[in-house]
């Protein structure tokens, strides 16, 4: 079996391969998607506690 004839596939290349770019793009956004939500709370949870913190300061005057 040469190469070319593996890449092939037996004449089914289109479905393997797309399966094979579709579970790695599935991978990637399971990797990727959390990392980027934690970094928007972390920065939602760093807006908030300067917000309280604001307002607690204006209140003790």
């Amino acid at each position: 079996m040469s190469f070319n004839e593996f890449l092939a596939m037996g004449g089914y290349a289109q479905y393997v391969w797309s399966s094979w770019l579709l579970t790695l793009l599935v991978l990637l956004w399971n990797v990727i998607a959390p990392r980027y939500k934690h970094k928007k709370l972390l920065q939602q949870v760093e807006i908030q506690t300067k917000r309280e913190q604001l307002k607690n300061s204006t209140n003790k005057i």
